[in-house]
């Protein structure tokens, strides 16, 4: 029997017994197996299966079962590990699907008690009804997981005052290697040895750890690193008086214990932070001015190099760094102080600003006190690494390899002079930020890591930075951990004698070597296991329709993925709304990149992009295009989409749906022209369930109402308008043309009172619901139709405006990747708002003070298009013209329409839980009296059936606003 089968037979069994004992679900498939084979790391590892586990019951019953196999175990949070610690051979735990309730929330004792999935800013939230939250702030605090903060032993940017994830554990309730359960929480010791009198597992542990720690406590002291930032080895220094063996495995990367749930200190929440920016040329002369900063006592001191600014600005996200920085900086340095009283926290700026002037460090220091002058600059800097990762090209790559030294922070100038010589040395170019603060440097050399002579400079380079850390008395890692990265290293670092009983820790406490073994003792060589170079065959050839090669063609597109998890965020942003519906890794912009590298690698692509499970991961993408905006590495999932829909669409037809979808402009114009008939089959509900069982139209929503007054024939009707500005085009989208034509009415006129002469462009649709459903070659023609009539019809150069963001922006961005030749048209694509915007503050047109706006709040959701390609604020900045009105935009994501998906029968509840998580409770909070208006007509469509919320466009808004006799 081969290895091969050996694996087949253990991984069926393992399966089987899962499936009967476990009250969560259990994945082996091929394609869950693969988008668990990886985290954040340079590391892939294919387990034999995956579980989800429902409750602590679940997790011990996992654990009993895979270890009774002898199959490795491998419990895992977000994923976001960069140095390979929740990657595996054998059996993965995913705790954040289930296990991610806040239990508990204690404001007098300042505590939480809280299952190991759930997220930082989740905790956070719930804490700061009571002023307060959790200590480490880590920059992945939108989706990291307590859990696996403590595994790792996470800390942040917030460490100089808060200390590590080690410093705020109380007590942690475990699962042991033989799958008992326990509670881990400081002892006296007529207590510890009362544990230690049991004949378990537990009472094992309980006799040996402090005889194994008494018997090694000179070398202890001698050898354990003196730094007190780390994240590396066992942490024999932390049993503590009282015996503490929470504390005690924190940082050993699930290699001890699983953690199902935890009890953690909370801090009461600063009043006031405000910063200081100062603006270097480089990062050198940055880092020489901590010394002075830390001097004042800040809250952190925290450094982004220019590398990381200047990807920040290819970013619509971050565009609003650009007005508030000076100059060009090289590096830029954070300095923070937090405090209650706001005239002394404006005198240590005052200080600090001196300070640096006397000693002449760098060339402006810019102040953020508000939270509206800090939110640019702080988006960007909780942004540094997945920025910093998307400066790769193809399979070279900024890597985690020796990103996380630390040393004390007045060698720091110093070390980093020593650290860019080694790197010179072996002609690597890396990326800077990190915590200044308290010496941690994030610097992340660039590799390919397909080269095998790169991956031998890498070693040296990863051994060198080894012995320069120990030479100033620093650590190898101060918050990431070992992982696969580092551990291969700690005999060296720790010594032989304090790593054997490194070892005795793993064999007391994990006897069979089941808990995610490789990890802290007796690791893999660090060039094992690499995905670039062992994971991943040479990509096969693939016809597409789309134009990938720009990115290295379809899969280079998909495998920009580098898995550090932004997508799973759940709190801001519109990525990824499937994800916050499900919660599963597969519904994640991150799991359906890594579910079509896999494809995409198989000998014959075009057919493996034909596979029902392939289809089953990429079904419930809303091809909201925020990944291509939020998305640190740009990865284009709607794109990706649309392709492997062609594909899957070649091999097993296109569905009769999609058909009809394609042709929603023919469908449309046909409903207008036999209204008010038409309008029957929506107020029937026998029709409605006719049409949900012919084509899986759902009958819990209602259908558009056709209108046969429609914008077409409105403008033919209506007398011809001069324009002293020239003219402008209006593009009349398969929608609101039929639909809501008093959209398209408001529009025009506001641009003609404005001095335009309107062209209208109504010859045929864009293509955009052709590409949805995948049939690009559907959606070349019509964007060529579209694009001939354009060069035709209307005057060359004019602007082209509307009303629907999905429809316009079709024109500036995907029709460029679907013909060659389509950019004239592309440049000429500019949103309404904006000409709105600048006829206003002109004078050409002019709003009344007393309309029944004035007074009024308006909330404003964005289309997700409009949000990831141009931004919302031309929106926000003609609304606010509007006089009186009090203008708000809601960070409420994605509405969970997306076009036709929501009103598929199979999508209708995703579609709906999207729009519960953030948008329906945001408007349900508002009073009666709140307008809201939104710019997509999907968005308007889910607003009224979801929140019970008429919503308008904006041009209809200022176009009540309007003065004048015609107003």
């Amino acid at each position: 029997m081969t290895a091969s089968t050996t694996q087949q037979t253990l991984g069926a069994r393992l399966e089987r017994e899962l499936r009967d004992a476990l009250d969560g679900e259990v994945a082996f498939d091929d394609y869950t197996r693969h988008l668990f084979s990886r985290d954040a790391s340079m590391y892939s590892i294919t387990p034999l299966g995956v579980a989800f586990p429902r409750h602590e019951g679940d997790v011990a019953a996992a654990v009993r079962i895979a270890a009774g196999l002898g199959v490795p175990i491998v419990p895992r949070g977000a994923g976001t590990s960069l140095v390979g610690q929740t990657v595996g051979p054998g059996l993965v735990l995913d705790t954040s699907r289930h296990l991610n309730r806040v239990l508990e929330i204690d404001p007098v004792a300042r505590t939480a008690l809280v299952e190991v999935g759930v997220v930082q800013d989740q905790l956070n939230q719930a804490a700061a009804e009571h002023g307060l939250m959790f200590g480490p702030d880590t920059s992945t605090s939108n989706r990291a997981t307590i859990g696996g903060m403590i595994g790792n032993n996470s800390a942040g940017s917030g460490s100089l005052t808060y200390g590590m994830t080690i410093d705020h554990v109380r007590a942690l309730d475990v699962v042991l290697a033989d799958g008992s359960r326990t509670r881990f929480e400081p002892v006296g010791e007529a207590e510890r040895q009362r544990r230690a009198a049991a004949d378990t597992l537990e009472g094992r542990i309980y006799r040996a750890l402090p005889e194994l720690a008494e018997a090694n406590a000179a070398v202890i002291e001698e050898r354990m690193p003196a730094f007190w930032r780390r994240a590396c080895g066992y942490r024999l220094d932390r049993l503590g008086e009282p015996f503490d063996l929470a504390k005690f495995v924190v940082g050993a990367e699930g290699t001890l214990v699983i953690a199902t749930r935890a009890l953690v200190d909370l801090v009461p929440k600063p009043a006031r932070t405000v910063y200081a920016v100062g603006h270097f040329t480089d990062a050198a002369s940055a880092i020489s001015a901590t010394t002075d900063a830390l001097a004042c006592d800040p809250h952190q001191v925290e450094l982004m190099d220019r590398t990381i600014l200047e990807l920040s600005r290819q970013k619509i996200e971050f565009a609003d760094l650009g007005n508030v920085l000076v100059g060009d900086p090289g590096a830029l340095l954070f300095v923070s102080f937090t405090g209650d009283d706001e005239a002394q926290l404006i005198a240590k700026l005052d200080q600090l600003d001196r300070q640096w002037q006397r000693s002449g460090h760098g060339y402006h220091t810019l102040r953020a006190v508000t939270p509206a002058e800090q939110a640019a600059l702080l988006k960007v800097r909780k942004s540094s690494l997945g920025l910093l990762m998307a400066a790769g090209e193809g399979t070279r790559r900024p890597l985690a390899f020796v990103e996380d030294t630390a040393v004390d922070p007045v060698h720091l100038a110093e070390y980093t002079k020593r650290f860019k010589e080694i790197l010179d040395e072996h002609g690597m170019e890396a990326g800077f930020y990190g915590h200044c603060s308290v010496g941690c440097l994030h610097i992340r050399p660039f590799v390919d890591l397909t080269d095998p002579a790169e991956v031998a400079r890498m070693r040296t380079v990863a051994e060198a930075v080894k012995d320069l850390v120990a030479e100033y008395g620093g650590v190898n890692s101060s918050e990431h951990g070992d992982g696969l990265a580092r551990s291969e290293f700690n005999r060296e670092i720790f010594g032989d004698q304090l790593y054997e009983a490194m070892r005795e820790v793993k064999r007391l406490f994990d006897p069979g070597n089941v808990l995610n073994p490789g990890k802290i003792v007796d690791a893999p060589p660090m060039t094992e296991n690499l995905r670039d170079r062992d994971a991943l065959p040479p990509a096969p050839p693939l016809r597409t329709s789309l134009d990938f090669e720009v990115v290295g063609g379809m899969r280079g597109a998909a495998d920009r993925c580098m898995n550090i998890g932004a997508c799973r965020k759940s709190t801001a942003g519109v990525m990824c709304p499937s994800y916050i519906a499900t919660k599963s890794e597969e519904h994640s912009t991150r799991g359906r990149a890594n579910a079509l590298v896999k494809a995409l690698s198989e000998p014959d692509p075009h057919a493996a992009l034909g596979d029902e499970r392939l289809h089953e991961i990429l079904d419930l993408c809303l091809m909201c295009k925020a990944c291509k905006s939020e998305c640190p590495m740009s990865v284009d999932m709607a794109s990706l989409k649309a392709e492997a829909l062609a594909h899957h669409h070649e091999i097993h037809g296109t569905p009769l749906r999609s058909r009809a979808f394609s042709a929603i402009r023919a469908l449309n114009r046909l409903g207008s022209a036999t209204a008010p008939l038409s309008n029957l089959p929506g107020r029937i509900g026998l029709l409605r369930r006719l049409l949900e069982r012919a084509l899986g139209i759902t009958a819990a929503r209602p259908l558009p109402v056709f209108h046969r007054d429609n914008l077409l024939r409105w403008f033919r009707r209506k007398p011809a308008a001069g324009g002293s500005l020239g003219a402008v085009t209006w593009l009349a989208d398969s929608f609101t043309t039929y639909t809501e034509p008093h959209i398209g009415r408001a529009g025009i006129e506001l641009l003609e009172r404005a001095g335009w002469r309107v062209e209208l462009a109504g010859g045929g649709c864009c293509g955009r619901s052709s590409m949805s459903k995948g049939m690009l070659e559907d959606a070349k023609e019509k964007a060529a139709a579209l694009v001939t009539s354009l060069h035709r019809d209307t005057t060359a150069d004019s602007p082209i405006v509307g009303c629907e963001p999905s429809c316009v922006l079709m024109l500036r961005e995907e029709h460029t990747a679907l013909l060659p030749g389509a950019a004239s048209v592309a440049d000429r694509v500019k949103q309404v708002e904006e000409l709105l915007v600048e006829a206003i503050d002109a004078g050409r047109l002019v709003l009344r003070a007393d309309s029944r706006l004035a007074g009024r709040r308006i909330v404003f959701h964005g289309h997700c298009h409009q949000k990831a390609e141009v931004g919302t604020a031309a929106t926000m900045a003609l609304l606010r013209r509007i006089p009186g009105a009090q203008v708000v935009e809601i960070d409420a994501g994605c509405c969970g329409m997306a076009g036709s998906f929501g009103f598929e029968s199979e999508h209708y509840d995703t579609s709906m839980a999207v729009g519960g998580d953030r948008l329906f409770p945001a408007l349900a909070a508002e009073s009666e009296e709140t307008i809201v208006a939104a710019t997509g007509v999907s968005c308007r469509q889910q607003i009224f059936h979801g929140a019970g919320r008429t919503a308008w466009h904006p041009v209809e808004l200022v176009r009540e606003a309007l003065a004048g006799p015609e107003a």
